[in-house]
C-alpha cells in the first residue's frame, strides 16, 4: 500500500545537512513496513534491528557508543556488511534501549556519513522519561500517521477518483453527481474501518467488517496494555480514566475537554500528566483554543482550554461499540456521535497534511471549529456532517476579521458563496 511518507524519507535521504532519523507514531501504523520497504528500494542493503524482539541486542550498546565500535559489531550481528551511504541501518523499538537512543549523538558528530532511521512506538513518552539521554539537536524527526483518506481511497483501487477530486478542488467544480455519491461512500466506509494498515488490508482483502472490528479491538486493547507497561504506577488508572472519556466527550456538543467529566470533582492537576502521556503516545491529538485570529496563533492559545481527538476515526468507532451501519447508512441512530466524529475526522487529515489545527472560541458565543495557517493565511474551518450547513459563525468571524478565505466542509459538492469555499468531506486531504 501506498504511504505519503516514503516522501518525506526520500528528502531526508537527499538531505546534505541529513541527521540520524528517529520516525515517531502510535503502534501499527506501519513504521517498520514503510521503513524497510523505504531501503529496500532506495538502498543496496538494509541491516535491521528490533529491540524488542532481540533483547540481547541492548547488550551491543553497553560497553562504547562510538561508530567506530558499533558498526562492526552490527554488521555481524545482523549479517550485512554496513557501507557508508548505501546501507540503511534500522533501529526498531529503540525505546527499549536509552544507551542506543543515546548513540545516534555521535552517529551525528562522528558519522554522519552513515544512514540510520530509529522507529518506536512510544518514543514522545520514553524521550520525556529524565533517566534517558536523549541526543537533544541531533536527530531529525517525522511524525508518523494512520493512513488519510488519500491513501485508502489508493489501497481500495480508486486512483481515477483520487485523481477526479483533486481536480475538482484545484478547479473548485463541482463533481458529477454519480461521482459525489461514489465518494461519499468511500469517506463513509473510511470512518469505519479507519486507517490502520491491516483494517484497510483487511477490507481491501475481505471487505469483512466484522473481521476489522476484531483487530481494531485489538489494538485497542494494546493501548490499554502500554499505559500499563510504560507509565507510572501512579497515573496508570488515571490514564485509563482519561482515555475512556475522551469519545463519550467527544459526542457532546460542547466538545471542550472537561476533567469533571472524567470523575467527579475532577481537576487538571490531578489529570493534566494522563493527558500528556496520551498525547506523547500519538493515542490521541489536542486541539488548543485561541481567542484571537492573530499570526502567530500559538501566541494566543490557551493552555487550560482544548480539546482532545483520537488518532484514527476506525478505532474511535470501536471505542464507542458504533454499529458500522449506522455511519454507512447515515442512519438517524447517534447523530451526535456523528457531529464529533466527523470533527475527529477532520482534525485527523488536517494534521496529517502537515497543518497545525486550533479551534477559536472567543467571549460572545462564535465557535469556529479549527483555524488553520495556510498560504501565509489564518484559514477558519467549519465542519458539518451532513449537507445542512446553515451557520452565521464563518459569516461573522469574516465580518469582524475582515478575512477574504474561509472554508465549509460537509456533505455538499464543491463549490462557494459569499468567500466561503465548499469543501466536502471525501477532499479535505486537498486542503
Amino acid at each position: 500500500m501506498y504511504r505519503k511518507i516514503l516522501e518525506k524519507l526520500d528528502t531526508w535521504k537527499n538531505n546534505p545537512y541529513r541527521k540520524p532519523l528517529i520516525l515517531q507514531g502510535p503502534r501499527q501504523v506501519g513504521k517498520t513496513y514503510s521503513i524497510l520497504e523505504f531501503g529496500l528500494t532506495r538502498y543496496e542493503n538494509v541491516a535491521y534491528f528490533n529491540f524488542q524482539t532481540s533483547p540481547v541486542l541492548s547488550a551491543t550498546f553497553d560497553e562504547n557508543l562510538e561508530p567506530e565500535y558499533l558498526i562492526p559489531l552490527l554488521s555481524r550481528i545482523s549479517r550485512v556488511s554496513i557501507t557508508r551511504g548505501r546501507t540503511l541501518i534500522v533501529l526498531d523499538e529503540i525505546q527499549l534501549c536509552e544507551r542506543a537512543l543515546a548513540s545516534l549523538k555521535y552517529f551525528c558528530e562522528q558519522a554522519p556519513e552513515y544512514h540510520i532511521i530509529a522507529a518506536g512506538s512510544l518514543l514522545g513518552v520514553a524521550v520525556n522519561r529524565e533517566k534517558f539521554s536523549f541526543p537533544v539537536g541531533k536527530v531529525d524527526f517525522l511524525d508518523m500517521y494512520p493512513m488519510d483518506f488519500e491513501e485508502f481511497l489508493l489501497a481500495v483501487g480508486e486512483e481515477k477518483l483520487r485523481d477526479t477530486i483533486r481536480t475538482a478542488f484545484r478547479e473548485n467544480k463541482p463533481l458529477p453527481q454519480v461521482l459525489h455519491e461514489a465518494a461519499l461512500r468511500r469517506y463513509r466506509e473510511y470512518l469505519v474501518v479507519g486507517g490502520m494498515p491491516e483494517c484497510v488490508g483487511q477490507f481491501v482483502d475481505t471487505g469483512d467488517l466484522i473481521l476489522i472490528r476484531q483487530t481494531q479491538d485489538a489494538i485497542l486493547t494494546g493501548y490499554l496494555d502500554d499505559m500499563s507497561k510504560y507509565n507510572r504506577n501512579t497515573e496508570i488508572q488515571k490514564t485509563r480514566l482519561t482515555y475512556a472519556s475522551i469519545t463519550a466527550q467527544l459526542s457532546k456538543k460542547n466538545k471542550r475537554f472537561q476533567y469533571k467529566l472524567i470523575k467527579k470533582g475532577g481537576r487538571a492537576a490531578e489529570f493534566e500528566n494522563a493527558i500528556e502521556w496520551l498525547v506523547l503516545s500519538g493515542i490521541v491529538s489536542r486541539v488548543y483554543r485561541v481567542d484571537q485570529a492573530k499570526k502567530p496563533l500559538e501566541n494566543y492559545k490557551d493552555i487550560d482550554a482544548f480539546k482532545i481527538y483520537m488518532s484514527d476515526t476506525g478505532l474511535l468507532c470501536a471505542k464507542q461499540d458504533v454499529v458500522p451501519d449506522d455511519i454507512l447508512y447515515m442512519t438517524g441512530e447517534s447523530d451526535d456521535f456523528k457531529g464529533g466524529l466527523t470533527e475527529n475526522y477532520v482534525n485527523c487529515q488536517l494534521q496529517e497534511s502537515g497543518y497545525r489545527t486550533y479551534y477559536l472560541a472567543p467571549e460572545g458565543g462564535m465557535e469556529i471549529v479549527f483555524l488553520i495557517r495556510r498560504d501565509r493565511q489564518i484559514v477558519p474551518i467549519e465542519v458539518k456532517a451532513s449537507e445542512h450547513v446553515r451557520s452565521r459563525s464563518l459569516k461573522r468571524y469574516m465580518e469582524e476579521n475582515k478575512s477574504s478565505c474561509a472554508i465549509r466542509i460537509s456533505a455538499r459538492n464543491f463549490g462557494s458563496e459569499n468567500g466561503i469555499l465548499s469543501v466536502p468531506l471525501y477532499a479535505v486531504f486537498c486542503i
